[in-house]
């Protein structure tokens, strides 16, 4: 079993986006966590999972259910999920319709979680569930978002440089402060779940909009394991599709990288200008001809225009995604679904009333489409 933690307990880093927490805000004595796992190819590692947040929560002493969301995983996952929920009615499994990507599936598991507290994790293991004892511990302590910092990962050499590199130029070219080396591993109060839950963005991308909302924050330092089964499903061409969706929600640097290139090229042209004119009366044999020299203006300046139709494009093209307003997901099925107290308390007055004055059934929880504004 991997250690989690470098370190023990919660500690703040210069990436807090508000300031220390705040010792008197309440927390429920024993209070309720949700877990919420997104499941693409991990069926192997789903016992494991379980049994590990399992120990995990009886540790704590604290009331739980666990979430699994099903991206319409390729292999067994269904299967598997089914059974574990027969045997566990803590354990929640929502399948989705076809594959709407991690963000999508902890989107879809924030909006029926019904604890005092969530947390997402991967279901690949690579997110330690011992860990939450210590997310715990800082929220306890007052904060409301406790995340996980990578500050090492057991991954290659040149992969674990690249994504050093892209959380510090996503830091500086982003307009929040967004905390270093944090992935989507962490734990949210349930104001702030619900706060997340009331955005109206389709496309995604939850580490961004964690700091967007703001809220008190601190990070757990731990070193994040390999993969313990199978493959991942990781690429440095997916990885770069992040980093594309993390620039587009939450950077206009792109769009002023074009207003630079334009006044760049625009000095330049101006300089060469003057320079031409004053070659071609001092010397006019030094001044540039040929065929060569045009084609390598006319290079430049198209490859420039390219660059900026692109990064235009690229926006135009997250807009439209967010105009269709199409939902992140779709529900095919839940096991178990979770039911909050208040869904509880109303579908018991209900059916004692129909029932002259005792309760004669357990309520079910309906599964609802997804909320779009």
């Amino acid at each position: 079993m991997p250690r989690a933690a470098s370190r023990p307990g919660p500690r703040t880093t210069d990436n807090d986006v508000a300031g220390a927490a705040d010792p008197g805000r309440a927390r429920p004595t024993t209070p309720k966590l949700s877990a919420v796992i997104a499941c693409y190819r991990d069926a192997p590692a789903v016992p494991s999972m379980h049994e590990r947040l399992t120990a995990v929560f009886r540790d704590l002493g604290v009331e739980y259910e666990i979430i699994f969301v099903n991206d319409a995983s390729p292999d067994n996952a269904r299967s598997v999920l089914a059974e574990l929920a027969r045997r566990d009615p803590r354990v929640t499994v929502v399948n989705h319709s076809r594959p709407f990507g991690s963000q999508s599936a902890f989107t879809s598991g924030m909006q029926i979680a019904t604890g005092d507290a969530v947390i997402l994790m991967d279901g690949d293991l690579q997110d330690p569930p011992e860990l939450i004892s210590q997310f715990v511990e800082g929220w306890r302590s007052g904060y409301d978002v406790v995340y996980g910092e990578r500050v090492n990962r057991d991954a290659p050499g040149l992969m674990r440089m690249l994504y050093k590199l892209f959380y510090r130029l996503f830091q500086r070219a982003a307009y929040i402060e967004v905390p270093l080396d944090a992935g989507d591993f962490g734990l949210l109060d349930r104001r702030v779940v619900d706060a997340m839950n009331e955005l109206p963005e389709t496309h995604r991308f939850l580490r961004g909009l964690r700091a967007w909302v703001g809220f008190r924050q601190t990070g757990v330092p731990y070193t994040r394991p390999a993969r313990p089964f199978g493959e991942s499903t990781n690429s440095l061409i997916k990885n770069l599709g992040w980093a594309r969706r993390a620039i587009l929600s939450f950077s206009y640097a792109p769009l002023d990288l074009i207003v630079w290139l334009a006044l760049i090229t625009v000095g330049g042209s101006f300089v060469a200008i003057i320079v031409d004119v004053a070659l071609r009366i001092a010397d006019p044999r030094a001044a540039p001809k040929g065929v060569t020299t045009l084609l390598l203006v006319v290079t430049l300046f198209g490859s420039v225009q390219l660059l900026c139709i692109s990064i235009i494009g690229s926006y135009q093209a997250h807009i439209y995604e967010e105009v269709k307003a199409r939902p992140p997901y779709i529900v095919d099925d839940i096991l178990n679904p979770p039911v909050s107290p208040n869904q509880l308390g109303r579908a018991k007055a209900a059916t004692t009333n129909r029932s002259g004055g005792r309760a004669s059934r357990q309520p079910r929880a309906q599964s609802a489409p997804p909320k779009r504004r």
